[in-house]
């Protein structure tokens, strides 16, 4: 969704500036606070604000009634926008944007720069050939759990009784029964976003998040779920019983090998909230292939595949085998 907060001095268009943490004015420069226009814009939101299928990958995505063509936040495709579909969900919270547009491409192109394999010629702002802010869906858990974990541990003891080496393996029996509290466990809850890209992009800064008001998102898009909370909870718990398992693992210390044998995982709560988390979006263009790299709206961290270039791998290659060489050389120098 773009949504249009007008100027109460001048009628022109104001966006949230995350520099700022306000709504700025495009033509006056008149600053206001969120929460002085939260209720006018959630008023017109409900009034004015229509669903659209994007005809290019059929990502659904929230607009004003009055837009008739824009750019598609996923595939970066020009999108007219043929019907509307009524429906909006509310989140309870918002990550406000902290980094801006200009902000993002600085970002960007040193992550690309830092890259050892990268090409030069692909850190080039010229190719950038979209970017897009998205406030992208999620659910934030909150699970209160008890688990019980039976291992089996080894430890070795060698010793030597004349000439002669022993190996004694000894075999322990190794119970944990134990409580952990998971806090904001994010799950994106967009089939158009890739999981592993948004898992990527952690972590958020829970302990910014806003109560969620409408002027957070002027000048952004912003995306509805199409996963609920329910339906996200299987990828949630493989998530935290993985977490949980590492935990208990790292409690059963001092043993040459372990072996899990048993887990039981109970949840005994948990809670859900449906927020808001900013991604900055970028669509780039190299030789004629397209590359999508998304970006932490309030950390600035870059998930994405840069392109490898042949010459610097090899270059790189040839210096690992150069040091490798030397260091033999040294040795054998050494040990004549």
């Amino acid at each position: 969704m773009i949504l249009i907060t007008k100027c109460r001095s001048c009628g022109a268009s104001m966006r949230f500036v995350p520099e700022k943490g306000k709504l700025a004015c495009e033509n006056c420069g008149t600053e206001q606070a969120v929460e002085e226009r939260d209720e006018a814009a959630r008023q017109a939101y409900e009034e004015e604000s229509k669903v659209f299928r994007c005809t290019s990958c059929g990502s659904e995505l929230i607009t004003e009634q009055n837009t008739t063509a824009t750019f598609c936040s996923y595939c970066g495709q020009p999108t007219i926008i043929p019907e509307r579909l009524s429906g909006t969900y509310a989140p309870t919270q918002v990550l406000p944007f902290k980094i801006s547009q200009k902000q993002a491409e600085e970002a960007f192109f040193k992550w690309c720069r830092r890259g050892l394999v990268t090409p030069k010629a692909f850190v080039n702002a010229a190719k950038v050939r979209k970017i897009s802010g998205i406030y992208v869906p999620f659910f934030l858990y909150d699970c209160d759990l008890s688990g019980d974990f039976q291992a089996e541990g080894t430890k070795i003891h060698m010793y030597r009784v004349g000439d002669t080496e022993y190996t004694e393996t000894s075999f322990y029996a190794v119970h944990r029964n134990m409580d952990a509290l998971y806090r904001r466990v994010p799950a994106d809850a967009s089939t158009k976003m890739d999981d592993q890209q948004m898992d990527k992009l952690e972590p958020f800064d829970g302990n910014e998040l806003k109560p969620f008001m409408m002027p957070y998102l002027s000048g952004f898009f912003a995306e509805k779920y199409d996963v609920d909370g329910m339906q996200l909870m299987p990828r949630v718990r493989n998530r935290i019983d993985r977490y949980f398992e590492e935990y208990a693992r790292s409690t059963m210390s001092g043993y040459a090998s372990l072996r899990m044998n048993q887990r039981a995982i109970n949840y005994d709560q948990v809670q859900s909230d449906y927020v808001l988390l900013p991604v900055w979006m970028l669509y780039y263009k190299h030789k004629d292939k397209e590359y999508l790299f998304t970006m932490n709206g309030q950390t600035g961290k870059v998930v994405g595949k840069p392109p490898i270039s042949v010459p610097k791998v090899l270059l790189w290659l040839f210096g690992v085998s150069v040091a490798v060489f030397g260091l033999l050389k040294g040795l054998e120098v050494l040990l004549t």
